[in-house]
């Protein structure tokens, strides 16, 4: 008899509940990896979530660029391979250095693995902690002016739905961007198009981001590692465009402008 369950970590999650839609919607069996079944710093929660388990779906919070991931998700991998895990696909940063070595963990598993290689999801603006502060009417960033092509988290969750779900994709690393580049002030004038109101950006200094992240209750380590992640991959590096999403799926991606139209009812006051 074949199995065919299929383990979502981080089921809460902005992709992962995505993927667990997509997945029940197509019929099959989902079993969802999120606290307190599941959690990356208990490694006494793996092993049961992981038996009987065809395919998983990775996704590491808070970051896979954050210490002590990488190692986590080796001895992971490691544990639901031995388990009889047979298909991973893994949720990745683009152009984190250590997230790149996490990939290669998974795609040398010995399995079927693809990459899903993203770079700053469109719903940070509205389901993410950016949400206060488009409310609020400011976002305080340190980005100065890079432009980013933000990709929309339901292209991601069609993506690794399909690479968890069909033959064709192991292997594969796919890098998922929106089809344009934009500036966190252009976002931010797209956002306050569609909801009649003044959203700004104002671009501050590392020290200021985590001292008013910090304010605003987000925990000292997780805000410290925020500023590390940004100082990373906000340097002008990701100003690229990729056609991953259309690799994966033989579509265009979405764009900012069709995203912001459908979250504007999140953002009215």
């Amino acid at each position: 008899m074949t199995n065919n369950t299929t383990l979502v970590l981080g089921s809460n999650g902005k992709t992962g509940r995505r993927v667990v839609q997509r997945l029940e919607a197509l019929g099959h069996d989902v079993r969802k990896g999120s606290r307190p079944a599941f959690d990356w710093e208990d490694d006494t929660t793996w092993p049961a979530i992981v038996q009987g388990v065809h395919a998983v779906y990775i996704t590491y919070y808070p970051d896979l660029a954050f210490p002590g991931a990488l190692e986590r998700i080796r001895v992971f991998t490691d544990l639901a391979v031995k388990a009889g895990v047979r298909r991973l696909v893994l949720l990745s940063g683009r152009n984190e250095e250590l997230a790149q070595e996490a990939e290669q963990v998974v795609l040398n598993a010995g399995v079927d693995a693809t990459v899903v290689r993203c770079s700053w999801f469109m719903q940070n603006f509205d389901e993410g902690w950016l949400l206060d502060p488009v409310m609020s009417g400011t976002i305080a960033l340190p980005a100065g002016d890079v432009t980013e092509p933000f990709v929309d988290v339901e292209d991601i969750a069609d993506v690794a739905a399909a690479a968890l779900t069909q033959d064709g994709h192991a292997g594969k690393v796919y890098e998922l961007t929106g089809p344009r580049l934009l500036s966190f002030a252009e976002a931010a004038a797209a956002i306050s198009r569609v909801t009649g109101r003044e959203i700004t950006y104002v671009p501050v200094t590392p020290e200021e981001f985590a001292a008013g992240a910090i304010e605003a209750g987000l925990p000292e380590e997780e805000a410290h590692g925020l500023n590390a992640l940004f100082a990373e991959v906000l340097d002008g590096r990701n100003e690229s465009l990729a056609d991953g999403v259309r690799q994966a799926l033989g579509r265009p991606a979405r764009d900012f402008a069709e995203y912001a139209r459908q979250a504007a009812p999140a953002w009215k006051v």
